[in-house]
């Protein structure tokens, strides 16, 4: 489906204006059909067509396609759970594009990218959340007291030895190195290039902590580079003992690689890294801040073929070999990974493009609160939190809380979504409150847009009904025509009988059942077990007690088609199967016929015919049970 949807990427940036008239040019039991709508499928379908379809006889056509969906709709084919489903399913993808700002997403893609030409250092303290709000609110606090000490001129590496929880500290102090865009959550990210060196963040909140940041230097990018290395794992609380045993060992590894040892072999058979071993040790291209430090600066300053000596990390040890590098991608490469990052509800750009658009749709259907209701909400949460009073007193309140278009939000619509929340500290519940509906208000708002776009966007209109109308043709298509041909065998065989004259051979075909053996005596065990066996189970019973030793199939062949059945029906050049382990072959129970005996001899020609068939009837059913209006005089003026 995606593939289909491509073309779609770029109509949200250019919406079609609401045309002032829209006159209608046909009537089909009662449903109008638009103009933009005929226009819209019928230039579609001149595109597509090798010889031009006159304006009549396509009018023709969709009358005809207009009056299935008709039919489709009465049958409730839309209304069941898979058509629902799938059209759901269609139904969102093709109002993605209009349900975002495309230029604040090309801006947030052109700042990652400008941002990528520079590396930039960084250090940081880090408190990891909970979820637990008064723990997270203790951790927040304790940031908050750690960043006024280095404000006063603490040393920050020290802090960061005694505080910090990210698990690299105690080996490089807090000191991150270099990193660059669409690596690290974009708050952190934003602090890092926009901190001076020597400069010290407030606190910095991430999806997954509370971060105290020291701005360091700024360089240009170094592009990615492309690697093999060969790993061994340190345990976290290693003895002395264990360090110098893995220490020893890699320093042999290295001695065997620098003695012209194939890296790649030993990478498969001593490296810890067992993902990368398996490919001889190859990581993917990488750039700065994706490894840890040490690695990250061993790694670009080799040269292309050079092997490092053992470099220690907080993981282990490695030995690292450079394949390749290049530089930076240009932004139309760069582009499609940071829309794709952007669209992870974990990164915060996703929540910002959702709150940007709802914002913009908040001005547009002049969305407003009731500021003296949540006025007072807030007045009570800050005495007392969110506890069971609270819920008393606004969960049922039909109160209207915000209206935006024709729509009105009741204060129990809001409620009814944290029912079960509850925090005796009023500033945790606030914050809570706060960013639970301004969440709730851009839903709605999103929701409702989506409701819009068929009224704003003719163009999304049209691919809607299209494709509303292209499932329900498929179904009713099945239903009445495809499906009932395939399965109404007395029809079939009438049909047959009726039209046996449509159904004519130029050259012989031979009908029988196609046996090939391992070897000659096998062949002869089948053909004397084929005669005991009656024509309905042979196949199956032939299969079973021989197994691969015997191949056998039902054939009707022409003449020419079969180089086996060729050679023992009409005397050509013995051939060899083309299956080398069969040695022999025969025919039994087979005849030589001219013309068709039945049915199943030219099952698909009839099937297909009688669909044909079935539809002529149909339609001529569907134009005498539901009326048709055509309005001429609109038509007249499609070009």
């Amino acid at each position: 489906m995606k593939s289909k949807l491509l073309v779609l990427a770029g109509l949200a940036g250019c919406a079609l204006s609401w045309a002032a008239k829209d006159p209608v040019v046909m009537t089909i039991n009662g449903e109008d059909i638009l103009k933009s709508e005929f226009e819209y499928l019928y230039h579609k379908n001149s595109k597509q067509q090798i010889g031009q379809q006159t304006l009549e006889e396509y009018a023709e056509m969709f009358k005809i396609y207009k009056l299935k969906v008709a039919d489709a709709l009465s049958e409730g084919l839309d209304t069941t759970k898979q058509f629902k489903n799938e059209f759901e399913g269609y139904r969102k993808e093709l109002a993605a594009p209009y349900m975002v700002d495309s230029a604040y997403i090309e801006k947030l893609a052109r700042e990652a990218y400008d941002r990528a030409g520079k590396e930039v250092e960084v250090s940081h303290i880090m408190f990891f959340k909970t979820r637990n709000p008064q723990e997270n609110k203790e951790l927040r606090q304790r940031a908050d007291s750690i960043r006024q000490e280095l404000l006063k001129g603490a040393d920050f590496e020290t802090l960061a030895k005694q505080y910090s929880q990210d698990r690299t500290v105690q080996a490089n102090g807090g000191n991150l190195g270099y990193i660059t865009s669409l690596l690290y959550p974009y708050p952190f990210e934003t602090a890092a290039y926009e901190l001076k060196k020597g400069e010290i963040s407030d606190v910095v909140e991430t999806l997954i902590g509370y971060h105290i940041m020291k701005g360091g230097d700024k360089r240009n990018s170094r592009g990615k580079v492309l690697v093999q290395h060969i790993m061994k794992l340190v345990p976290q609380n290693a003895t002395s003992e264990q360090e110098a045993k893995i220490k020893a060992e890699i320093d042999s590894i290295y001695d065997k690689v620098t003695n012209g040892a194939d890296f790649a072999k030993l990478a498969i058979t001593s490296s810890d890294d067992k993902n990368s071993a398996r490919d001889g040790g190859k990581l993917p291209w990488f750039g700065t801040g994706a490894m840890v430090k040490e690695f990250d600066e061993a790694a670009f300053s080799l040269q292309n073929g050079e092997i490092s000596k053992p470099v220690r990390t907080s993981y282990g040890w490695h030995i690292i070999k450079k394949i390749d590098s290049k530089p930076l991608e240009t932004y139309s490469e760069f582009k499609p990974k940071a829309e794709a990052q952007f669209n992870n509800n974990k990164d915060l750009r996703f929540k910002m493009i959702r709150e940007q658009k709802s914002g913009q749709i908040a001005k547009e259907y002049k969305a407003k609160e009731n500021k003296k209701l949540l006025k007072q909400i807030r007045e009570d949460i800050k005495k007392n939190g969110i506890d069971s009073a609270f819920h008393a007193k606004y969960d049922k309140s039909d109160e209207i809380i915000y209206t935006y278009g024709t729509e009105q939000m009741k204060l129990s619509d809001a409620m009814s979504k944290i029912l079960r929340y509850n925090s005796s500290d009023p500033e945790i519940a606030l914050d809570y409150f706060n960013g639970f509906l301004a969440n709730f208000q851009s839903v709605a708002l999103m929701k409702y847009e989506e409701t819009q776009l068929e009224r704003k966007y003719p163009e999304y209109r049209n691919i809607i009904n299209e494709y509303r109308d292209g499932m329900l043709l498929f179904e009713v298509s099945n239903k009445k025509v495809w499906e009932k041909a395939s399965r109404d065998e007395e029809g079939l065989k009438a049909f047959f009988e009726k039209n046996r004259s449509d159904y004519k051979w130029t050259t012989p075909h031979v009908k029988g059942f196609l046996v090939q053996a391992k070897n000659d005596s096998i062949a002869k065990l089948v053909e004397a077990r084929l005669n005991e066996l009656g024509n309905d189970t042979l196949v199956n019973t032939i299969h079973k007690e021989f197994g691969k030793d015997v191949k056998i199939d039902k054939v009707l062949v022409a003449q020419g088609e079969n180089a086996l059945v060729d050679n023992i029906v009409f005397g050509t050049l013995a051939v060899r199967s083309a299956n080398s382990m069969y040695e022999s072959y025969f025919l039994h129970d087979f005849v030589v016929i001219s013309e068709p005996e039945e049915v199943d001899d030219v099952r698909g020609q009839v099937t297909g015919d009688y669909q044909n068939l079935l539809e002529q009837e149909w339609i001529e059913e569907l134009k005498v049970k539901y009326p048709v209006v055509i309005n001429e005089k609109e038509l007249d003026k499609i070009k």
